[in-house]
Protein backbone atom coordinates (compact mmCIF):
# COMPACT_ATOMS: atom_id res chain seq x y z
CA UNK A 1 0.00 0.00 0.00
CA UNK A 2 1.89 3.03 -1.33
CA UNK A 3 0.11 6.25 -2.18
CA UNK A 4 0.96 9.92 -2.48
CA UNK A 5 -0.10 11.91 0.58
CA UNK A 6 1.57 15.22 -0.30
CA UNK A 7 -0.65 18.26 0.40
CA UNK A 8 -2.53 19.48 -2.67
CA UNK A 9 -1.91 23.07 -1.52
CA UNK A 10 1.23 24.03 0.42
CA UNK A 11 0.75 24.38 4.18
CA UNK A 12 0.88 27.96 5.44
CA UNK A 13 -0.53 27.67 8.98
CA UNK A 14 0.82 24.37 10.28
CA UNK A 15 4.44 24.39 11.52
CA UNK A 16 6.91 22.31 9.48
CA UNK A 17 7.40 18.79 10.83
CA UNK A 18 4.40 18.95 13.18
CA UNK A 19 3.41 15.64 14.80
CA UNK A 20 -0.34 15.29 14.24
CA UNK A 21 -0.55 12.25 16.52
CA UNK A 22 0.66 14.02 19.68
CA UNK A 23 -2.21 15.21 21.89
CA UNK A 24 -0.31 18.09 23.52
CA UNK A 25 0.70 19.39 20.09
CA UNK A 26 -2.88 19.19 18.85
CA UNK A 27 -4.25 20.88 21.97
CA UNK A 28 -1.75 23.69 21.40
CA UNK A 29 -2.86 23.94 17.77
CA UNK A 30 -6.53 24.19 18.75
CA UNK A 31 -5.62 26.77 21.39
CA UNK A 32 -3.94 28.84 18.67
CA UNK A 33 -7.01 28.48 16.40
CA UNK A 34 -9.26 29.58 19.28
CA UNK A 35 -7.12 32.66 20.00
CA UNK A 36 -6.95 33.61 16.31
CA UNK A 37 -10.72 33.23 15.99
CA UNK A 38 -11.37 35.40 19.04
CA UNK A 39 -9.15 38.10 17.50
CA UNK A 40 -10.96 38.02 14.13
CA UNK A 41 -13.50 40.83 13.83
CA UNK A 42 -14.41 41.25 10.16
CA UNK A 43 -15.83 38.87 7.56
CA UNK A 44 -12.49 39.02 5.69
CA UNK A 45 -10.62 38.02 8.87
CA UNK A 46 -13.08 35.16 9.42
CA UNK A 47 -12.43 33.95 5.85
CA UNK A 48 -8.69 33.94 6.57
CA UNK A 49 -9.35 32.02 9.79
CA UNK A 50 -11.57 29.49 7.98
CA UNK A 51 -8.74 28.83 5.51
CA UNK A 52 -6.37 28.17 8.43
CA UNK A 53 -8.93 25.97 10.15
CA UNK A 54 -9.48 24.05 6.89
CA UNK A 55 -5.75 23.39 6.58
CA UNK A 56 -5.59 22.02 10.14
CA UNK A 57 -8.77 19.99 9.79
CA UNK A 58 -7.66 18.46 6.45
CA UNK A 59 -4.27 17.47 7.85
CA UNK A 60 -5.75 15.84 10.97
CA UNK A 61 -8.48 14.09 8.96
CA UNK A 62 -5.87 12.74 6.57
CA UNK A 63 -3.68 11.46 9.40
CA UNK A 64 -6.70 9.61 10.81
CA UNK A 65 -7.69 8.31 7.35
CA UNK A 66 -4.17 7.04 6.58
CA UNK A 67 -4.18 5.06 9.81
CA UNK A 68 -7.64 3.64 9.14
CA UNK A 69 -6.59 2.55 5.64
CA UNK A 70 -3.38 1.00 6.96
CA UNK A 71 -5.27 -0.91 9.67
CA UNK A 72 -8.02 -2.25 7.37
CA UNK A 73 -5.48 -3.37 4.77
CA UNK A 74 -3.70 -5.48 7.41
CA UNK A 75 -5.79 -6.15 10.52
CA UNK A 76 -3.27 -8.70 11.84
CA UNK A 77 -0.62 -6.00 12.36
CA UNK A 78 -0.97 -4.84 16.02
CA UNK A 79 1.08 -1.68 15.36
CA UNK A 80 -1.36 -0.48 12.71
CA UNK A 81 -4.32 -1.18 14.97
CA UNK A 82 -2.64 0.63 17.86
CA UNK A 83 -1.93 3.71 15.69
CA UNK A 84 -5.56 3.95 14.56
CA UNK A 85 -7.05 3.31 18.01
CA UNK A 86 -4.78 6.02 19.45
CA UNK A 87 -6.56 8.45 17.14
CA UNK A 88 -10.14 7.41 17.83
CA UNK A 89 -9.84 6.61 21.54
CA UNK A 90 -7.43 9.30 22.72
CA UNK A 91 -7.17 12.15 20.22
CA UNK A 92 -10.74 12.45 18.89
CA UNK A 93 -12.51 12.55 22.30
CA UNK A 94 -10.04 15.20 23.54
CA UNK A 95 -10.45 17.36 20.42
CA UNK A 96 -14.24 17.13 20.11
CA UNK A 97 -15.07 19.69 22.83
CA UNK A 98 -12.38 22.05 21.50
CA UNK A 99 -13.88 21.74 18.03
CA UNK A 100 -17.32 22.57 19.38
CA UNK A 101 -15.93 25.56 21.30
CA UNK A 102 -14.63 26.91 17.98
CA UNK A 103 -18.10 26.64 16.42
CA UNK A 104 -19.73 28.36 19.41
CA UNK A 105 -17.24 31.22 19.19
CA UNK A 106 -17.66 31.47 15.42
CA UNK A 107 -21.48 31.55 15.47
CA UNK A 108 -21.46 34.24 18.18
CA UNK A 109 -19.35 36.58 15.99
CA UNK A 110 -21.39 39.41 14.40
CA UNK A 111 -19.23 39.01 11.27
CA UNK A 112 -20.34 35.35 10.94
CA UNK A 113 -23.61 36.45 9.30
CA UNK A 114 -21.66 38.79 6.99
CA UNK A 115 -19.60 36.05 5.37
CA UNK A 116 -20.09 35.99 1.56
CA UNK A 117 -22.85 33.84 0.02
CA UNK A 118 -20.33 31.09 -0.76
CA UNK A 119 -20.37 30.23 2.96
CA UNK A 120 -24.19 30.05 3.27
CA UNK A 121 -24.42 26.22 3.40
CA UNK A 122 -21.54 26.06 5.89
CA UNK A 123 -23.15 28.79 8.05
CA UNK A 124 -26.43 26.89 8.11
CA UNK A 125 -24.75 23.62 9.19
CA UNK A 126 -22.62 25.13 11.94
CA UNK A 127 -25.47 27.25 13.32
CA UNK A 128 -27.66 24.11 13.48
CA UNK A 129 -24.98 22.11 15.32
CA UNK A 130 -24.64 24.88 17.91
CA UNK A 131 -28.42 25.26 18.24
CA UNK A 132 -28.92 21.52 18.90
CA UNK A 133 -26.09 21.08 21.39
CA UNK A 134 -27.10 20.50 25.02
CA UNK A 135 -24.55 19.47 27.62
CA UNK A 136 -27.34 17.65 29.48
CA UNK A 137 -27.70 15.31 26.49
CA UNK A 138 -24.12 14.02 26.63
CA UNK A 139 -24.89 11.26 29.21
CA UNK A 140 -27.97 10.27 27.15
CA UNK A 141 -25.87 10.07 23.98
CA UNK A 142 -23.31 7.93 25.83
CA UNK A 143 -26.10 5.62 27.05
CA UNK A 144 -27.45 5.42 23.48
CA UNK A 145 -24.01 4.46 22.14
CA UNK A 146 -23.72 1.69 24.77
CA UNK A 147 -27.15 0.29 23.85
CA UNK A 148 -26.16 0.31 20.17
CA UNK A 149 -23.01 -1.61 21.10
CA UNK A 150 -25.21 -4.16 22.89
CA UNK A 151 -27.32 -4.48 19.73
CA UNK A 152 -24.16 -5.07 17.67
CA UNK A 153 -22.89 -7.62 20.17
CA UNK A 154 -26.14 -9.62 20.22
CA UNK A 155 -26.50 -9.49 16.42
CA UNK A 156 -22.85 -10.35 15.80
CA UNK A 157 -22.95 -13.34 18.16
CA UNK A 158 -25.85 -15.02 16.34
CA UNK A 159 -24.83 -18.36 14.84
CA UNK A 160 -26.65 -21.57 13.94
CA UNK A 161 -25.57 -25.18 13.62
CA UNK A 162 -25.96 -26.26 10.02
CA UNK A 163 -24.16 -28.85 7.90
CA UNK A 164 -22.74 -30.18 11.16
CA UNK A 165 -20.87 -26.96 11.96
CA UNK A 166 -21.41 -23.57 13.58
CA UNK A 167 -22.29 -21.02 10.88
CA UNK A 168 -22.59 -17.23 10.94
CA UNK A 169 -25.81 -15.70 9.61
CA UNK A 170 -24.09 -14.01 6.61
CA UNK A 171 -22.69 -17.42 5.61
CA UNK A 172 -26.19 -18.90 5.97
CA UNK A 173 -27.47 -16.17 3.65
CA UNK A 174 -25.46 -17.67 0.81
CA UNK A 175 -27.44 -20.92 1.09
CA UNK A 176 -30.50 -18.92 -0.05
CA UNK A 177 -28.85 -18.75 -3.50
CA UNK A 178 -28.54 -22.55 -3.79
CA UNK A 179 -30.92 -24.49 -6.06
CA UNK A 180 -31.97 -27.18 -3.53
CA UNK A 181 -35.30 -25.82 -2.24
CA UNK A 182 -35.56 -28.11 0.80
CA UNK A 183 -32.07 -27.07 1.86
CA UNK A 184 -32.95 -23.37 1.43
CA UNK A 185 -36.04 -23.86 3.59
CA UNK A 186 -34.07 -25.63 6.32
CA UNK A 187 -31.46 -22.85 6.31
CA UNK A 188 -34.14 -20.14 6.38
CA UNK A 189 -35.95 -21.80 9.28
CA UNK A 190 -32.72 -22.19 11.27
CA UNK A 191 -31.91 -18.49 10.86
CA UNK A 192 -35.49 -17.35 11.61
CA UNK A 193 -35.56 -19.42 14.82
CA UNK A 194 -32.19 -18.02 15.88
CA UNK A 195 -33.27 -14.42 15.33
CA UNK A 196 -36.54 -14.98 17.20
CA UNK A 197 -34.61 -16.42 20.15
CA UNK A 198 -33.11 -12.96 20.77
CA UNK A 199 -36.14 -10.87 19.77
CA UNK A 200 -37.07 -10.14 23.40
CA UNK A 201 -33.57 -8.81 24.19
CA UNK A 202 -33.60 -6.59 21.10
CA UNK A 203 -37.09 -5.28 21.91
CA UNK A 204 -35.84 -4.33 25.39
CA UNK A 205 -32.85 -2.48 23.92
CA UNK A 206 -35.10 -0.65 21.49
CA UNK A 207 -37.55 0.39 24.22
CA UNK A 208 -34.66 2.04 26.06
CA UNK A 209 -33.35 3.71 22.88
CA UNK A 210 -36.78 5.22 22.18
CA UNK A 211 -37.01 6.76 25.65
CA UNK A 212 -33.49 8.23 25.43
CA UNK A 213 -34.09 9.67 21.96
CA UNK A 214 -37.36 11.25 23.05
CA UNK A 215 -35.56 12.81 26.05
CA UNK A 216 -32.74 14.12 23.82
CA UNK A 217 -35.28 15.74 21.48
CA UNK A 218 -37.25 17.30 24.33
CA UNK A 219 -34.06 18.64 25.96
CA UNK A 220 -33.12 20.30 22.65
CA UNK A 221 -36.53 21.98 22.45
CA UNK A 222 -38.29 19.83 19.85
CA UNK A 223 -41.90 18.63 19.87
CA UNK A 224 -40.89 15.08 18.99
CA UNK A 225 -37.85 12.99 18.10
CA UNK A 226 -38.68 13.06 14.39
CA UNK A 227 -38.39 16.86 14.28
CA UNK A 228 -35.09 16.66 16.19
CA UNK A 229 -33.56 14.05 13.86
CA UNK A 230 -34.63 15.95 10.74
CA UNK A 231 -32.77 18.97 12.13
CA UNK A 232 -29.71 16.99 13.27
CA UNK A 233 -29.47 15.29 9.86
CA UNK A 234 -29.59 18.77 8.29
CA UNK A 235 -32.69 18.07 6.24
CA UNK A 236 -33.20 21.70 5.34
CA UNK A 237 -34.56 21.01 1.86
CA UNK A 238 -37.24 18.38 2.45
CA UNK A 239 -39.80 17.61 5.15
CA UNK A 240 -41.39 14.57 6.81
CA UNK A 241 -44.43 15.11 4.57
CA UNK A 242 -42.18 14.97 1.49
CA UNK A 243 -40.94 11.56 2.70
CA UNK A 244 -44.49 10.31 3.27
CA UNK A 245 -45.43 11.42 -0.26
CA UNK A 246 -42.34 9.55 -1.52
CA UNK A 247 -43.72 6.40 0.18
CA UNK A 248 -47.09 6.96 -1.54
CA UNK A 249 -45.39 7.25 -4.94
CA UNK A 250 -43.41 4.05 -4.30
CA UNK A 251 -46.62 2.21 -3.39
CA UNK A 252 -48.30 3.40 -6.58
CA UNK A 253 -45.43 3.19 -9.09
CA UNK A 254 -42.98 0.55 -7.84
CA UNK A 255 -44.73 -1.99 -5.59
CA UNK A 256 -46.82 -3.35 -8.52
CA UNK A 257 -43.61 -3.93 -10.53
CA UNK A 258 -41.98 -5.80 -7.63
CA UNK A 259 -45.03 -8.03 -7.31
CA UNK A 260 -45.00 -8.67 -11.07
CA UNK A 261 -41.31 -9.60 -10.85
CA UNK A 262 -42.11 -12.02 -8.02
CA UNK A 263 -44.97 -13.60 -10.01
CA UNK A 264 -42.52 -14.11 -12.89
CA UNK A 265 -40.01 -15.64 -10.44
CA UNK A 266 -42.69 -18.00 -9.11
CA UNK A 267 -43.51 -19.16 -12.65
CA UNK A 268 -39.85 -19.69 -13.57
CA UNK A 269 -39.22 -21.65 -10.37
CA UNK A 270 -42.31 -23.77 -11.12
CA UNK A 271 -43.60 -23.56 -7.54
CA UNK A 272 -47.24 -23.37 -6.40
CA UNK A 273 -46.46 -20.78 -3.73
CA UNK A 274 -43.56 -18.36 -3.46
CA UNK A 275 -42.00 -18.64 0.01
CA UNK A 276 -39.47 -16.46 1.88
CA UNK A 277 -36.70 -18.94 0.95
CA UNK A 278 -37.43 -18.57 -2.80
CA UNK A 279 -36.40 -14.91 -3.14
CA UNK A 280 -32.61 -15.05 -3.65
CA UNK A 281 -32.03 -18.16 -5.79
CA UNK A 282 -31.54 -17.69 -9.53
CA UNK A 283 -35.01 -18.58 -10.91
CA UNK A 284 -33.49 -20.43 -13.87
CA UNK A 285 -31.07 -22.42 -11.66
CA UNK A 286 -28.02 -20.90 -13.36
CA UNK A 287 -24.68 -20.93 -11.52
CA UNK A 288 -23.34 -17.61 -10.16
CA UNK A 289 -21.68 -15.30 -12.68
CA UNK A 290 -17.85 -15.33 -12.68
CA UNK A 291 -16.72 -12.01 -14.15
CA UNK A 292 -12.98 -12.06 -13.34
CA UNK A 293 -10.22 -14.06 -11.68
CA UNK A 294 -7.88 -11.41 -10.18
CA UNK A 295 -8.01 -7.89 -8.80
CA UNK A 296 -5.86 -6.70 -11.71
CA UNK A 297 -8.36 -8.12 -14.19
CA UNK A 298 -11.22 -6.41 -12.34
CA UNK A 299 -9.37 -3.08 -12.46
CA UNK A 300 -8.35 -3.37 -16.14
CA UNK A 301 -11.82 -4.30 -17.35
CA UNK A 302 -13.48 -1.59 -15.26
CA UNK A 303 -10.91 0.88 -16.62
CA UNK A 304 -11.96 -0.21 -20.13
CA UNK A 305 -15.60 0.52 -19.24
CA UNK A 306 -14.68 4.08 -18.22
CA UNK A 307 -12.66 4.39 -21.43
CA UNK A 308 -15.85 3.64 -23.38
CA UNK A 309 -17.96 5.97 -21.25
CA UNK A 310 -15.86 9.15 -21.19
CA UNK A 311 -12.13 10.01 -21.31
CA UNK A 312 -12.50 12.22 -18.20
CA UNK A 313 -13.79 9.29 -16.15
CA UNK A 314 -10.95 7.09 -17.40
CA UNK A 315 -8.51 9.87 -16.48
CA UNK A 316 -9.88 9.98 -12.94
CA UNK A 317 -9.75 6.19 -12.65
CA UNK A 318 -6.15 6.14 -13.87
CA UNK A 319 -5.24 8.58 -11.05
CA UNK A 320 -6.14 5.78 -8.62
CA UNK A 321 -3.78 3.29 -10.24
CA UNK A 322 -0.92 5.75 -10.69
CA UNK A 323 -1.23 6.88 -7.07
CA UNK A 324 -1.50 3.37 -5.61
CA UNK A 325 -4.93 4.37 -4.31
CA UNK A 326 -6.68 0.99 -4.63
CA UNK A 327 -6.59 -2.29 -2.71
CA UNK A 328 -9.10 -4.59 -4.37
CA UNK A 329 -8.36 -8.28 -3.75
CA UNK A 330 -9.58 -10.30 -0.80
CA UNK A 331 -6.72 -11.76 1.26
CA UNK A 332 -5.98 -13.03 4.74
CA UNK A 333 -5.64 -10.24 7.26
CA UNK A 334 -7.83 -7.73 5.39
CA UNK A 335 -10.87 -6.19 7.07
CA UNK A 336 -14.22 -7.27 5.54
CA UNK A 337 -16.35 -5.06 3.30
CA UNK A 338 -15.50 -2.17 1.05
CA UNK A 339 -15.27 1.61 1.23
CA UNK A 340 -13.98 4.75 -0.44
CA UNK A 341 -11.98 6.95 1.93
CA UNK A 342 -10.81 10.51 1.36
CA UNK A 343 -7.30 11.79 1.99
CA UNK A 344 -8.44 15.39 2.46
CA UNK A 345 -5.08 17.16 2.43
CA UNK A 346 -3.89 15.41 -0.74
CA UNK A 347 -7.48 15.70 -2.09
CA UNK A 348 -7.45 12.15 -3.42
CA UNK A 349 -9.63 9.09 -2.76
CA UNK A 350 -8.69 5.55 -1.76
CA UNK A 351 -10.78 2.50 -2.73
CA UNK A 352 -10.76 -0.58 -0.49
CA UNK A 353 -12.52 -3.82 -1.49
CA UNK A 354 -12.54 -7.56 -0.95
CA UNK A 355 -13.08 -8.79 -4.50
CA UNK A 356 -13.58 -12.54 -4.85
CA UNK A 357 -14.71 -12.82 -8.47
CA UNK A 358 -18.46 -12.10 -8.16
CA UNK A 359 -20.77 -9.78 -10.12
CA UNK A 360 -21.37 -7.82 -6.93
CA UNK A 361 -17.63 -6.96 -6.94
CA UNK A 362 -17.97 -5.35 -10.38
CA UNK A 363 -20.94 -3.29 -9.18
CA UNK A 364 -19.05 -2.34 -6.00
CA UNK A 365 -16.02 -1.07 -7.91
CA UNK A 366 -18.22 0.98 -10.26
CA UNK A 367 -20.01 2.36 -7.17
CA UNK A 368 -16.86 3.24 -5.22
CA UNK A 369 -15.31 4.71 -8.38
CA UNK A 370 -18.29 7.10 -8.51
CA UNK A 371 -17.45 8.28 -4.98
CA UNK A 372 -13.79 8.63 -6.02
CA UNK A 373 -14.81 10.72 -9.06
CA UNK A 374 -16.75 12.99 -6.69
CA UNK A 375 -13.62 13.57 -4.60
CA UNK A 376 -11.54 14.36 -7.69
CA UNK A 377 -14.21 16.50 -9.39
CA UNK A 378 -14.66 18.64 -6.25
CA UNK A 379 -10.96 19.03 -5.39
CA UNK A 380 -10.86 22.67 -6.61
CA UNK A 381 -13.52 23.74 -4.10
CA UNK A 382 -11.65 26.27 -1.92
CA UNK A 383 -13.29 25.18 1.33
CA UNK A 384 -12.43 21.86 2.99
CA UNK A 385 -15.96 21.68 4.40
CA UNK A 386 -17.39 21.61 0.87
CA UNK A 387 -14.88 19.10 -0.46
CA UNK A 388 -15.66 16.58 2.29
CA UNK A 389 -19.03 17.57 3.78
CA UNK A 390 -21.25 16.56 0.86
CA UNK A 391 -24.81 15.45 1.76
CA UNK A 392 -25.33 11.69 1.46
CA UNK A 393 -28.40 12.27 -0.73
CA UNK A 394 -26.03 13.64 -3.39
CA UNK A 395 -22.89 11.59 -2.59
CA UNK A 396 -24.79 8.46 -3.50
CA UNK A 397 -25.97 9.96 -6.80
CA UNK A 398 -22.28 10.02 -7.79
CA UNK A 399 -21.79 6.34 -6.99
CA UNK A 400 -25.15 4.85 -7.99
CA UNK A 401 -25.01 6.66 -11.35
CA UNK A 402 -21.74 4.89 -12.17
CA UNK A 403 -23.32 1.48 -11.54
CA UNK A 404 -26.05 2.33 -14.05
CA UNK A 405 -23.86 4.09 -16.63
CA UNK A 406 -21.32 1.25 -16.57
CA UNK A 407 -23.91 -1.52 -16.93
CA UNK A 408 -24.23 -1.43 -20.76
CA UNK A 409 -20.52 -2.31 -20.97
CA UNK A 410 -20.72 -5.56 -19.01
CA UNK A 411 -19.52 -7.19 -22.23
CA UNK A 412 -16.01 -6.37 -20.97
CA UNK A 413 -16.61 -9.18 -18.45
CA UNK A 414 -19.19 -11.47 -20.07
CA UNK A 415 -20.69 -12.94 -23.20
CA UNK A 416 -23.98 -11.42 -24.39
CA UNK A 417 -26.33 -13.68 -22.40
CA UNK A 418 -24.33 -13.28 -19.18
CA UNK A 419 -24.17 -9.53 -19.71
CA UNK A 420 -27.96 -9.33 -20.05
CA UNK A 421 -28.40 -11.41 -16.91
CA UNK A 422 -26.04 -9.18 -14.89
CA UNK A 423 -27.80 -6.03 -16.07
CA UNK A 424 -31.29 -7.35 -15.39
CA UNK A 425 -30.31 -8.58 -11.91
CA UNK A 426 -28.89 -5.12 -11.15
CA UNK A 427 -32.08 -3.33 -12.25
CA UNK A 428 -34.22 -5.80 -10.26
CA UNK A 429 -32.12 -5.04 -7.17
CA UNK A 430 -32.73 -1.31 -7.58
CA UNK A 431 -36.48 -1.80 -7.99
CA UNK A 432 -36.70 -4.10 -4.94
CA UNK A 433 -34.81 -1.62 -2.76
CA UNK A 434 -37.45 1.13 -2.95
CA UNK A 435 -40.33 -0.70 -1.15
CA UNK A 436 -37.96 -1.92 1.58
CA UNK A 437 -36.70 1.65 2.02
CA UNK A 438 -40.32 2.86 2.32
CA UNK A 439 -41.00 0.22 4.99
CA UNK A 440 -37.88 1.10 7.02
CA UNK A 441 -38.42 4.86 6.71
CA UNK A 442 -42.19 4.69 7.23
CA UNK A 443 -41.69 2.59 10.37
CA UNK A 444 -39.42 5.24 11.86
CA UNK A 445 -41.93 8.00 11.09
CA UNK A 446 -44.46 5.95 13.05
CA UNK A 447 -42.07 5.08 15.91
CA UNK A 448 -40.98 8.64 16.66
CA UNK A 449 -44.43 10.24 16.36
CA UNK A 450 -46.06 7.72 18.72
CA UNK A 451 -44.20 8.20 22.02
CA UNK A 452 -45.14 5.74 24.73
CA UNK A 453 -46.47 3.14 22.28
CA UNK A 454 -46.66 -0.51 23.35
CA UNK A 455 -44.80 -3.42 21.79
CA UNK A 456 -48.02 -4.90 20.29
CA UNK A 457 -48.77 -1.49 18.70
CA UNK A 458 -45.24 -1.36 17.29
CA UNK A 459 -45.59 -4.86 15.90
CA UNK A 460 -48.92 -3.98 14.27
CA UNK A 461 -47.40 -0.85 12.68
CA UNK A 462 -44.57 -2.90 11.16
CA UNK A 463 -46.92 -5.60 9.82
CA UNK A 464 -49.18 -2.93 8.28
CA UNK A 465 -46.17 -1.53 6.39
CA UNK A 466 -45.10 -5.02 5.29
CA UNK A 467 -48.63 -5.61 3.96
CA UNK A 468 -48.62 -2.26 2.16
CA UNK A 469 -45.18 -2.47 0.51
CA UNK A 470 -44.26 -6.17 0.68
CA UNK A 471 -44.21 -8.84 -2.00
CA UNK A 472 -46.43 -11.83 -2.77
CA UNK A 473 -44.39 -14.39 -0.82
CA UNK A 474 -46.46 -16.57 1.52
CA UNK A 475 -45.60 -16.55 5.24
CA UNK A 476 -48.47 -18.82 6.39
CA UNK A 477 -48.17 -22.30 7.85
CA UNK A 478 -44.82 -21.66 9.52
CA UNK A 479 -45.99 -22.18 13.11
CA UNK A 480 -44.00 -20.08 15.57
CA UNK A 481 -41.65 -19.01 12.75
CA UNK A 482 -44.43 -16.95 11.13
CA UNK A 483 -43.53 -14.39 13.84
CA UNK A 484 -40.25 -13.80 11.97
CA UNK A 485 -42.06 -11.41 9.60
CA UNK A 486 -43.12 -9.18 12.51
CA UNK A 487 -39.49 -8.79 13.62
CA UNK A 488 -37.70 -8.48 10.27
CA UNK A 489 -36.78 -4.94 11.29
CA UNK A 490 -34.46 -6.30 13.99
CA UNK A 491 -31.89 -7.08 11.28
CA UNK A 492 -31.85 -3.46 9.97
CA UNK A 493 -29.10 -1.79 11.98
CA UNK A 494 -30.14 1.72 10.86
CA UNK A 495 -33.36 1.49 12.92
CA UNK A 496 -31.34 0.80 16.06
CA UNK A 497 -28.17 2.80 15.46
CA UNK A 498 -28.94 5.55 12.92
CA UNK A 499 -32.51 6.81 13.31
CA UNK A 500 -34.04 8.23 10.11
CA UNK A 501 -30.88 7.46 8.13
CA UNK A 502 -32.13 5.45 5.16
CA UNK A 503 -34.41 7.53 2.95
CA UNK A 504 -31.27 9.28 1.65
CA UNK A 505 -30.46 6.19 -0.40
CA UNK A 506 -33.89 6.25 -2.03
CA UNK A 507 -33.56 9.95 -2.89
CA UNK A 508 -30.08 9.35 -4.34
CA UNK A 509 -31.23 6.33 -6.35
CA UNK A 510 -33.90 8.48 -8.00
CA UNK A 511 -31.18 10.99 -8.86
CA UNK A 512 -28.98 8.24 -10.34
CA UNK A 513 -31.89 6.88 -12.40
CA UNK A 514 -32.38 10.39 -13.80
CA UNK A 515 -28.69 10.59 -14.81
CA UNK A 516 -29.09 7.17 -16.47
CA UNK A 517 -32.29 8.28 -18.22
CA UNK A 518 -30.54 11.42 -19.52
CA UNK A 519 -27.66 9.27 -20.82
CA UNK A 520 -30.17 7.29 -22.92
CA UNK A 521 -30.90 10.51 -24.80
CA UNK A 522 -27.38 12.03 -24.91
CA UNK A 523 -24.60 10.27 -23.02
CA UNK A 524 -21.99 13.02 -23.32
CA UNK A 525 -24.41 15.75 -22.20
CA UNK A 526 -25.50 13.59 -19.24
CA UNK A 527 -21.88 13.00 -18.15
CA UNK A 528 -21.05 16.70 -18.65
CA UNK A 529 -23.90 17.61 -16.29
CA UNK A 530 -22.97 14.81 -13.85
CA UNK A 531 -19.37 16.05 -13.56
CA UNK A 532 -20.53 19.66 -13.31
CA UNK A 533 -22.77 18.73 -10.37
CA UNK A 534 -19.98 16.73 -8.71
CA UNK A 535 -17.59 19.70 -9.00
CA UNK A 536 -19.87 21.69 -6.66
CA UNK A 537 -18.93 19.44 -3.74
CA UNK A 538 -21.23 20.43 -0.88
CA UNK A 539 -21.20 24.16 -1.67
CA UNK A 540 -24.91 24.43 -2.56
CA UNK A 541 -28.19 23.27 -0.99
CA UNK A 542 -29.44 19.86 -2.17
CA UNK A 543 -31.90 21.12 -4.83
CA UNK A 544 -29.11 23.13 -6.47
CA UNK A 545 -26.67 20.20 -6.33
CA UNK A 546 -29.23 18.07 -8.16
CA UNK A 547 -29.94 20.89 -10.60
CA UNK A 548 -26.18 21.25 -11.17
CA UNK A 549 -26.11 17.60 -12.27
CA UNK A 550 -29.04 18.18 -14.64
CA UNK A 551 -31.57 16.28 -12.50
CA UNK A 552 -34.61 17.19 -10.40
CA UNK A 553 -34.68 17.12 -6.61
CA UNK A 554 -38.14 15.61 -6.57
CA UNK A 555 -39.53 12.33 -5.29
CA UNK A 556 -43.13 12.42 -6.43
CA UNK A 557 -45.06 10.51 -9.11
CA UNK A 558 -44.00 13.11 -11.67
CA UNK A 559 -40.35 12.02 -11.42
CA UNK A 560 -40.80 8.36 -10.49
CA UNK A 561 -43.36 7.28 -13.13
CA UNK A 562 -41.20 7.92 -16.25
CA UNK A 563 -38.13 6.39 -14.58
CA UNK A 564 -39.96 3.18 -13.70
CA UNK A 565 -41.39 3.08 -17.25
CA UNK A 566 -37.79 3.19 -18.56
CA UNK A 567 -36.71 0.46 -16.11
CA UNK A 568 -39.61 -1.74 -17.31
CA UNK A 569 -38.60 -1.12 -20.93
CA UNK A 570 -34.94 -2.01 -20.25
CA UNK A 571 -35.85 -5.13 -18.29
CA UNK A 572 -38.10 -6.29 -21.14
CA UNK A 573 -35.19 -5.89 -23.58
CA UNK A 574 -32.88 -7.85 -21.29
CA UNK A 575 -35.30 -10.77 -20.98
Amino acid sequence: MQFSTAPYSPRTYLPAGIDLTDLKTLEGLYGRLQADLEAAATAAELETWLASYGEVDSAIDQARSERYIAMTCQTDDPEREKAYLHFVEELDPALKPRQFALWQTLVAKPAFEMLPDYYAVFRRSVATAVRLYREQNIPRETATAKLCQSYQKISGAMTVTFDGAEQTLPRMGRIQEETDRARRQAAWEAVAARRLADSEKLEEIFDQLLVLREEIAKEAGFADARAYFFASRERFDYTPDDCLRFHDAIEKQIVPLVREMQAERKAKLGVDTLRPWDLAVDPEARPPLKPFATGDELFEKTDAIFGELDPRLKGFFDVLRQGGLVDLENRKGKAPGGYQANLPEARVPFIFMNAVGMQRDVETLLHEAGHAFHTLAAREQPMNWYRNGIPIEFCEVASMSMELLGAPYMGKFYNEEESKRARRDHLEGIVKFFPWMAIVDGFQHWLYTHPGHSRPERKAAWIALMDRFGGIEDWTGLGDLSEARAYLWHRQLHIFELPFYYVEYGIAQLGALQVWSAAHKDRKAAIDAYLSGLSLGGSKPLPQLFEGAGIAFDFTDKTIAPLIALVREEMAKLG
